[in-house]
């Protein structure tokens, strides 16, 4: 589906913008039905990437759980500062066993989800690679 047209000379021709219609079709329904899109996800906010990768970092490392959600129900952690020492979160390395080494893949891996499902996330923490269910969450 075409989006938009930039052109210089205010024409039909130029540089044309579009959107996948797959992505289209998936996203329609759910607008009609709720007047926008619900995405589902953990309940967490994350490093960014430029930031996890100088720091070493493979996977996605989780810097704040925000209270309520499922991610602490779960017992997910976040980043924390103990006695002065940046001590690291949780870091998310696969969802129900596909690997996810970046913000994009652990939104795209959610995308394929529903809010009320649960997922098996694979986290390293303190150097050790455990299993956590979540029930996915509204998120905005």
């Amino acid at each position: 589906m075409n989006t938009a047209i930039y052109s210089p000379s205010g024409g039909s021709a130029g540089i044309g913008f579009a959107v996948p219609v797959d992505a289209v079709a998936k996203v329609i329904p759910e607008i009609i039905r709720h007047g926008r899109l619900i995405r589902p996800g953990l309940g967490i906010a994350v490093a960014d990437d430029q930031i996890a990768l100088r720091l070493g970092v493979t996977g996605v490392l989780v810097m704040n759980i925000q209270p309520g959600s499922s991610a602490e129900a779960a017992g997910l952690r976040g980043t924390r500062r103990i006695r002065g020492e940046i001590v690291f979160g949780d870091i998310i390395l696969a969802v129900d066993g596909r690997k996810v080494s970046s913000y994009n893949d652990l939104r795209n891996a959610m995308d394929r989800y529903k809010v009320g499902e649960t997922v098996s996330l694979t986290i390293e923490r303190e150097d050790r690679q455990i299993q956590l269910r979540v029930v996915l969450e509204e998120v905005g």
